[in-house]
């Protein structure tokens, strides 16, 4: 048989070469978020990473996400740096609302023909989201499956690890009526919403990735759709070395603040919040006009300009902001805890314009 004929696996479309290239141009990219307690390097079949010594009792945190259909926009633009933070956020911004500290971090890359270039280019976001987030890229997962994907596009998935002294969690058990949640603001979207913005914006509108509309201030939409999400470790860091007594945290994905801020919420409570608090930034208020969109719908999709809530008691308003603040955060005074019916689910309800409950 002529050795022309065999079949390879490089022929069924499966690339063991580039598969090693992308291991050692990641190497780096890895290396310069190592943390003291990662034992080893990329290229193992598993991570090994210590516990930090200072933990006298500690709980292990978790989460996974992706950075759902964002990923579109780097297809058609080229641009994939910053979907790589967008993953890395997605999972820490998650783990943090228990006031954990971020240890360390895996993701799972998969496309039909792997591109080192393009796969690169998002590992070294992954790198940039860590070490803002203050945790260790340990590993991960390339996946080539040929024709399972459409030609130049891939899915990402990203796994996060924390740890938080037992006893110590923000659990929401101790939020009462009278206490106060600060609002930290978003850089964008996040990575929510996306399918109904590339509905009204791309579709209904008809605007091109370099147009600047009026709304967004000279920018193009790319750069503002591509906007990397807030990571938020350095900030609420802060407050659990500071012994600040927070009572729950949420991070503002899909659903809104409706739809996140009482997952941090006892039962029997609710959260007010005033409307007026911040200002809505314009990419949002471009997408409401754009497809006509209700405010109701609105408020269920898209985070608004608020990535996260903390949320503490009254006496400490003023000593919990200034520690947000001096961590680069934009802080609002978002609303207030109030009673609702005992043993009711808890909810959120914004504010007439007039500041009565509606």
């Amino acid at each position: 048989m002529s050795t022309d004929s065999r079949v390879t696996y490089a022929s069924a479309g499966v690339d063991i070469d580039a598969g090693d290239a992308l291991v050692e141009r990641i190497k780096p990219h890895a290396r310069r978020t190592q943390r003291p307690e990662v034992q080893g390097g990329i290229g193992g079949f598993a991570a090994l990473v210590g516990l930090p010594t200072r933990y006298k009792r500690p709980l292990l945190v978790s989460g996974t996400d992706g950075v759902g259909t964002k990923l579109a926009c780097a297809f058609a633009t080229g641009q994939h740096h910053t979907v790589g933070i967008d993953l890395v956020a997605m999972s820490v911004n998650d783990i943090l609302v228990t006031g954990a500290e971020p240890l360390f971090f895996l993701d799972y890359y998969a496309t039909s023909k792997l591109e080192v270039d393009v796969a690169e280019a998002v590992v070294k976001g992954i790198a940039d989201g860590c070490l803002q987030a203050g945790c260790a890229l340990v590993g991960g997962e390339t996946a080539e499956l040929p024709g399972f994907y459409k030609p130049g596009e891939y899915d990402l998935a990203g796994f996060c690890v924390g740890v938080v002294e037992a006893g110590e969690s923000w659990d929401g058990s101790t939020i009462k009526p009278g206490h106060v949640a600060l609002g930290l603001a978003s850089s964008g979207l996040h990575s929510n919403g996306y399918s109904l913005t590339r509905k009204v914006l791309l579709e209904r509108m008809g605007l091109g990735w370099d147009a600047r509309p009026a709304e967004l201030g000279g920018r193009t939409l790319t750069e503002v759709l591509l906007e990397p999400t807030r990571i938020y470790a350095r900030a609420l860091r802060a407050l659990v070395e500071a012994r600040v007594p927070v009572g729950g945290a949420a991070h503002i994905t899909g659903g809104g603040l409706p739809g996140n801020a009482p997952r941090c919420l006892p039962d029997g409570t609710a959260l007010r919040i005033d409307p007026a608090a911040w200002e809505i930034p314009a990419i949002f208020k471009l997408i409401q006009r754009g497809g006509d969109i209700a405010e109701d719908e609105m408020r269920r999709t898209y985070n608004l300009g608020i990535g996260m809530i903390v949320i503490v008691p009254a006496a400490e308003v003023a000593r919990t902001r200034g520690l947000l603040e001096a961590a680069g955060e934009q802080v609002c005074i978002l609303g207030e805890v109030i009673a609702a019916a005992a043993g009711a689910e808890p909810e959120v309800v914004f504010a007439s314009p007039g500041g009565a409950r509606p």
